[in-house]
């Protein structure tokens, strides 16, 4: 009954920090364009909460060995709904940046913790992670068409109800098992975690996922922007996308054994091509939404396979460390991709510097076709 009453509880929580997160992801950026930022200034910001994030996750194979996960959870869900209201308050820069600076330090906390939650139960890894992000992906899908049509209005209103759902994720936390943090075995083998073999496949997953994810919630809203698509329209391609995502995870939760990296493979080159081709596209909508699904079925496959590889590659003691690691390098990716567009804005338009960085995001799969060759 516990095991049951856990899983639900997980299942539940990432369902609602999704919801409140892709609401705030989307509000952001469409509050920043109310404001009059530029499209430097946006990049700029969105760098920013990613540069928090890589910074505490850091931190987090240390915490783990100290605190509990639903701690690291709890504290995520306070993070948000404060970084929520704070830019809701006021759309001045310093807000904007602490809101930025906590929604990534909350990125960090929740995703890692409820991730290595999760896979410290019975069963295969990318079955358990499939199951949370599938519920993630169902608050992704419905978050940005929450945003999209309350700013139509004010993106104020749709970051204060951002903040309120934040909240209310508290109350399924309550019900996780408490499992106590990580002992990792004293035999542990020397070196860094992330070279290790199957770690270092999903911190090569993590950074394209983390690219993806960086842009579709930063220079995807501006670019059908600019292409004169209203806001509601740009809630639903967004909404699309995760949705798609939502696809892409049940994929990768049923895939076993020999599959497991040439789906990653293709999943990552898929997401990059997709993405680069993004803001070209953006003055359709049905060529846009074309792009943005494929995007996010391949995305959400890479998402789950990741961790998973990683997860399933260590002692079930280090399993904490192993997510966080692969996460950072998720992270750095969250933070260098749309820093990288806010430097090509400046002397390049929006489409051709999308199209840069999506080409890069493929670079991972190269990696990976050439160690199964040599394997």
């Amino acid at each position: 009954m516990s095991s049951r009453r856990d899983a639900t509880a997980s299942a539940t929580g990432a369902g609602i920090y999704s919801l409140s997160l892709s609401t705030a992801s989307v509000a952001l950026p469409l509050l920043a364009i109310e404001a009059g930022y530029s499209a430097f200034e946006i990049g700029a910001l969105t760098a920013a909460s990613a540069l928090s994030q890589m910074l505490v996750r850091l931190g987090l194979g240390w915490a783990m060995r100290r605190w509990p996960d639903w701690m690291l959870i709890a504290t995520a869900g306070i993070l948000l709904a404060v970084s929520s209201l704070v830019v809701a308050v006021s759309a001045a820069l310093v807000p904007f940046v602490v809101a930025q600076l906590l929604q990534g330090a909350s990125r960090a906390l929740f995703w890692t913790g409820s991730q290595t939650h999760v896979v410290r139960g019975a069963g295969r890894a990318a079955g358990a992670l499939a199951r949370v992000n599938l519920a993630a992906s169902i608050g992704l899908l419905v978050g940005p068409l929450i945003a999209g049509v309350l700013s139509e209005g004010s993106a104020a209103l749709a970051l204060l109800v951002a903040a309120a759902v934040a909240l209310l994720g508290l109350v399924p936390n309550a019900l996780l098992d408490r499992l106590p943090p990580f002992v990792p075995p004293a035999d542990r083998p020397p070196g860094r975690l992330w070279r290790r073999p199957g770690v270092d496949v999903a911190c090569w997953a993590g950074m394209t996922a983390g690219a993806w994810r960086a842009l579709l919630t930063s220079y995807v809203p501006l670019a059908l922007a600019e292409a004169r698509q209203s806001a509601t329209t740009i809630g639903a391609l967004v909404a699309a996308a995760n949705g798609a995502s939502l696809v892409g995870t049940a994929v990768a939760g049923r895939v076993r054994g020999r599959w497991t990296t040439p789906v990653l493979g293709t999943g990552i080159a898929l997401t990059g091509v997709a993405t680069a081709l993004t803001a070209a596209v953006a003055q359709s909508v049905a060529l846009s939404a074309l792009v943005l699904v494929v995007s996010g079925v391949a995305a959400g496959a890479v998402q789950v396979l990741g961790p998973a590889i990683a997860a399933e590659a260590v002692h079930p003691e280090e399993r904490g460390e192993a997510i966080a690691v692969s996460g950072t390098f998720r992270a750095a990716a969250l933070f260098a991709a749309p820093l990288a567009v806010a430097g090509m804005v400046v002397v390049a338009p929006l489409t051709p510097a999308m199209a840069v960085v999506g080409a890069v995001m493929t670079v991972p799969a190269l990696a990976l076709r050439r160690r199964g060759t040599a394997g």
